[in-house]
């Protein structure tokens, strides 16, 4: 399925309506993405994990720049949706995540997340009124584009030091009030936080599954309350893993093993733009 950059942010808008849950995995190249959009997934995201690890880098050691080249090759590579996680917008001042949101649409993005997250050991999170005026600002640049652009708000506190459900929440809430169109807490510890994350909400939540033992089956989270269910950097781990595996396998034993269990270049290429 094709369609315009508005076409594409009316259907994602639509998937957060439907009953049940979604899957949007998260490629970290235009290959991946390839391989993921043929596979029936319905939309993409971007990780910010997964995208320093293709350049080289730990996750927050990438710029506004290069996260938008990023998800424009991802786009580039795709007709469906995608959306993008970036980070705390790669500034403070609220102007500079709205601004970060209309660049984001310019490289045909429809959606994107905001976290609440400052990236300074010092103090972990932005306090309450800062992270809202953020969402804010975040939410009016979306609100003045041409097509529905889904705003994303992130409570990072069990990421970052500060595993508070009651204070999630309370975020959570003030992000909603803000006029966020998705709501996301990664990290919540089991079923039962999240259960009660999205009671008390009423936008779609989004659940992020990578995390061992935190990883739960996609009808468990939906009869929990989720809208939406993305896999942070655990796909590129695992094909990481996969490259592990195979190096070592040659580096200390002197075989090829590997060969035998990877996908054959004829299927792989099926994926691939000629």
């Amino acid at each position: 399925m094709t369609g315009t950059q508005s076409q594409r942010a009316i259907r994602f808008a639509e998937l957060h309506r439907r009953p049940g849950a979604f899957v949007i995995p998260n490629p970290w190249d235009a290959g991946s993405a390839r391989i993921l959009t043929s596979l029936g997934f319905e939309a993409l995201a971007t990780s910010s994990g997964a995208c320093a690890g293709t350049l080289g880098r730990r996750d927050g050691r990438v710029s506004r720049d290069e996260a938008l080249a990023h998800a424009a090759a991802i786009v580039t590579a795709t007709d469906l949706p995608v959306s993008a996680d970036l980070e705390r917008g790669f500034g403070d001042a609220p102007a500079y995540v709205a601004e970060t949101i209309r660049l984001a649409s310019g490289v045909g993005l429809v959606g994107a997340s905001i976290e609440d997250a400052t990236g300074a050991a010092e103090r972990p999170l932005y306090g309450l009124e800062e992270a809202v005026a953020r969402v804010q600002a975040a939410v009016e640049a979306a609100r003045g584009l041409a097509f529905p652009f889904m705003l994303v708000a992130r409570a990072e506190g069990f990421l970052r030091g500060n595993p508070n459900l009651d204070d999630v929440i309370a975020r959570l809430q003030a992000f909603e009030r803000a006029g966020a169109d998705v709501l996301f807490a990664p990290g919540l510890p089991d079923l039962a936080a999240v259960r009660t994350v999205c009671a008390a909400v009423s936008k779609p939540f989004n659940y992020m599954a990578g995390i061992k033992g935190r990883s739960y089956p996609v009808a468990d989270l939906a009869a929990a309350g989720v809208k939406r269910i993305s896999v942070a950097t655990s796909f590129y781990r695992a094909a990481m893993t996969g490259l592990l595996e195979a190096a070592r396998e040659v580096k200390d034993e002197g075989t090829f093993g590997y060969v035998d269990r990877a996908i054959p270049t004829p299927e792989f290429n099926g994926f691939m733009q000629g």
